[in-house]
């Protein structure tokens, strides 16, 4: 079982491979549904 502190680096992965998804995209604003389906995709990934 991973450590606190383990989980919370993986917490901070994750949020920078959002922040790199969205900066490197072309699109200025997401809709609601374009980001749930980014993150269905990253959750996919991780299997």
């Amino acid at each position: 079982m991973p450590s606190e502190i383990e989980i919370k680096r993986m917490d901070l992965a994750m949020l920078y491979e959002l922040r790199l998804i969205f900066t490197e995209g072309e699109k200025e604003t997401y809709t609601k549904a374009e980001i749930v389906e980014l993150l269905d995709q990253i959750a996919i990934s991780k299997k």
